[in-house]
């Protein structure tokens, strides 16, 4: 076991100079990395929220609003098929997760069911179940219903989105490296180190996005919304460029995902305006949809509420327009980046909220570094004392190893360091001097049971190794336990133990092993000094 294989020593040298070239942009000055990149690594560790300062957010998806959204889609969706077939229909109605509607002619009822029930989907993980049912009731009725398994796989995948879009936005900020994960089934966790300003980032986050194009319903009266005579198939929006409501029609002729482009623009006042492009398919549909409706309005929505309903004058065919309003250069800059990172799938509820300072994350950047340099003093000393210059001046060039490439590892896969990370950091520590423990121990044993100085070391590393392997499989275990369940702080201190694991099992076996190896080549010694 203590024989000096080449592989071995080829090993250990690889792992070092691998684990120096990735921790030593950690130590250099930003100025010199930019001079060095193209040449090595320039990756430098993150740190989260605790050691640098930043902002938290925690948010929840909205599952009634998804849930409303889902079911006004289905209602026209249900108008649209019907009005494709011809079919005649009344009491077209939506109430909790259920549409219903009455056919008025008894013999287009199987007509109309038939063309209805294509409107269930089966789930993209279940293909044995559809995201809603469609039956027959009573009086020539048809009613659909959203199932719950296809509640919680648009919840799921709502929240997939809504993480993509989130990073999409943040990532326009130039934040550096925020960690967005998902928490629990409809939870967002969200931590933007550096971003001071949590309500910049809600703004930013929290804004839906959605942008339609919508007809204005003319045959509705001020006086009608007024007494809330909307007829169905219209609703009834907040124009913000009057401050009065205004009835648009629900069909949506276009929607903002067809964009291709979006940037500020100044509109013939000079006033800072949002300029827009369709891709293909968009430019098609809106060209249609125009030049149908010449001299008829059309309302701009964005978020629920009107920016400007201008008159058709003319077909708009070249897929390109200009949305104004009473935008400030901030708000259409704001506007302008929610939209080129797309819509949220649904609203989002804000349900906790923190900011740590710089300073409060240098004064942590500083106790962790202190509490690790005592702990590493206290290692050595400890080594030192008790097993003497030379096995002890051994172990602690195998942590020396393990701590080069425990930030070395960290460097390379991005890992955020916390200040529970940094816990992780001296426990690792703590793992690696156990496991030399274990094999300084049995090399003591074996010399006093009278074997000679190279069976003692031979045998103390074969027998201590699979209770080192016991001891930090059960470690990575829990570490691992702690990574899938865990969250925020615990997944910090979860990763660093996981990898510290890994480097502490490389250094105490391979490292130690190799060290002692040479040693004993150089001196040959009689008795072990241990």
């Amino acid at each position: 076991m203590i024989n000096l294989s080449r592989w071995k020593v080829g090993l250990v040298v690889v792992a070092l100079l691998l684990g120096i070239l990735f921790s030593l942009p950690n130590f250099l000055p930003a100025s010199v990395r930019d001079q060095v990149k193209g040449f090595m690594p320039t990756q430098v560790l993150n740190l989260g929220l605790d050691l640098q300062g930043g902002s938290y957010l925690l948010m929840e998806v909205d599952t009634d609003d998804l849930v409303k959204t889902k079911i006004n889609s289905v209602t026209e969706e249900v108008r649209a098929r019907l009005g494709e077939k011809s079919i005649a229909f009344s009491a077209l109605t939506a109430s909790g997760t259920t549409v219903s509607v009455r056919i008025t002619d008894p013999a287009a009822v199987n007509s109309a069911y038939s063309t209805l029930a294509r409107l269930a989907t089966p789930l993209p993980k279940n293909a044995a179940v559809n995201d809603m049912n469609v039956q027959r009731g009573n009086d020539q009725t048809i009613t659909l219903t959203l199932t719950q398994e296809g509640i919680r796989s648009t919840s799921a995948g709502a929240v997939e989105t809504s993480i993509e879009v989130i990073r999409k936005r943040i990532d326009s900020l130039g934040t550096k490296e925020p960690s967005i994960s998902r928490q629990g089934i409809n939870r967002i966790v969200i931590e933007a180190p550096g971003e001071s300003d949590p309500e910049q980032l809600k703004r930013i986050i929290g804004r839906t996005a959605k942008l339609t194009f919508q007809m204005v319903d003319e045959t509705v009266s001020p006086s009608d919304i007024a007494a809330g005579r909307i007829p169905p198939g219209s609703e009834a929006l907040m124009d913000d460029s009057t401050g009065q409501s205004l009835v648009v029609r629900k069909a949506i002729l276009v929607a903002g995902g067809s964009l291709t482009r979006a940037n500020v623009g100044v509109d013939q006042y000079q006033r800072p305006a949002i300029d827009f492009a369709f891709n293909g398919e968009g430019a098609k549909a809106f060209g249609e949809a125009t030049s149908r409706n010449i001299g008829k309005r059309f309302a701009i929505i964005l978020d629920g509420h009107i920016v400007s309903a201008p008159t058709i004058q003319g077909a708009i065919t070249g897929g390109t327009g200009q949305i104004t309003g009473s935008f400030t250069h901030e708000e259409a800059s704001e506007v302008v980046n929610v939209l080129k990172s797309g819509a949220l799938p649904a609203k989002l509820n804000f349900e906790s909220q923190r900011t740590v300072g710089a300073e409060l994350g240098a004064d942590a950047v500083h106790a962790g570094m202190i509490s690790t340099i005592i702990a590493f003093i206290t290692i050595v000393v400890f080594m030192f004392l008790a097993y003497g210059f030379v096995f002890g001046g051994v172990s602690i060039a195998a942590l020396l190893v393990n701590l080069v490439l425990i930030v070395a590892a960290m460097t390379f896969f991005q890992a955020t360091l916390t200040l529970p990370g940094v816990a992780g950091l001296i426990l690792s520590l703590a793992v690696a001097v156990d496991a030399n423990v274990l094999i300084y121990e049995r090399i003591r044993d074996e010399e006093r049971s009278g074997h000679k100085p190279i069976a003692a070391l031979d045998v103390g590393f074969s027998r201590a190794l699979v209770s080192i392997l016991d001891a930090n499989i059960t470690s990575l275990i829990s570490a691992l336990i702690m990574f899938v369940f865990g969250a925020g702080p615990v997944r910090g201190f979860a990763w660093t133990l996981m990898i510290g694991v890994f480097t502490s099992v490389f250094s105490a076996i391979l490292v130690s092993q190799v060290l002692l190896g040479w040693w004993y080549r150089a001196t040959k010694p009689k008795k072990l000094p241990i």
